[in-house]
């Protein structure tokens, strides 16, 4: 039953309308996107190059995810997956959200099937881990981390858990400062 809601969810997201997306001022902590009569996404003034870019190319997927992760969430970052893969051509994106100290991730299903994703976080001390995991049609995820800063990410996905496609470690998808 999860999961049906799950799917759900995410293809109720997947309408949400199209954003404009502006660039940060430098003052700003976190920019708001939106134009009036839009649903608001907000991006971290640090959100780099590929992420603004997954961002403008793909306003439904960003909104959605940061939906899923609850009020006040702004992209930090989004990772197209396998790395090395062209944003438009990526079999998942992993995106990272930030909120008062808190983190958020989720990784986005974009092969249009379901597959099995493994999606974990923790604090950087490797305490206080949050995982998800199963046959996803959209996303894996939330998942949450409460001091976010360098905190360990592991992704994965493929057609099942000992068959992956995508096998990403990382301790950089939040800031470290």
């Amino acid at each position: 039953m999860f999961n049906a809601l799950r799917s759900a969810v995410g293809a109720g997201l997947a309408v949400i309308a199209v954003i404009a997306l502006a660039a940060p001022q430098a003052s700003a902590e976190v920019k708001s996107s939106a134009s009036p009569g839009n649903s608001a996404v907000q991006i971290t003034r640090d959100a780099d190059a590929t992420t603004r870019a997954i961002a403008a190319d793909d306003p439904q997927a960003v909104s959605a995810a940061a939906t899923v992760c609850g009020t006040g969430y702004a992209l930090s970052k989004g990772i197209p997956l396998p790395l090395g893969t062209d944003p438009n051509l990526r079999l998942a994106t992993l995106f990272s959200y930030q909120n008062a100290g808190k983190g958020c991730v989720i990784l986005d299903n974009n092969v249009g099937a379901s597959r099995y994703m493994y999606l974990k976080v923790c604090k950087v001390d490797g305490t206080g881990c949050d995982t998800d995991s199963g046959n996803f049609s959209s996303y894996a995820g939330p998942v949450y981390v409460s001091s976010f800063a360098c905190a360990p990410v592991t992704a994965k996905m493929g057609t099942s858990s000992s068959s992956l496609f995508i096998n990403y470690t990382n301790d950089y998808v939040f800031p470290c400062n």
